[in-house]
């Protein structure tokens, strides 16, 4: 019994694709947070955009 759990602890097959995950997590992560922030700023320049051009279309409404 003892050798088959030091067997277990030797073999180290499966660390890398467990590392390979952790990393694929990290950038996915990275990725989302990236994309929330562009995706507030863009909103926030077109609703700027969206104001102006409403206010500059009262100004010029008859």
């Amino acid at each position: 019994m003892s050798k088959i759990f030091a067997r277990f602890l030797k073999d180290e097959s499966g660390a890398t694709a467990i590392e390979y995950g952790l990393i694929a997590a990290l950038i996915s992560v990275a990725l989302i947070a990236g994309a929330t922030t562009l995706g507030t700023t863009l909103n926030s320049t077109f609703d700027s955009l969206s104001d102006k051009m409403n206010a500059a279309n009262a100004k010029t409404a008859p």
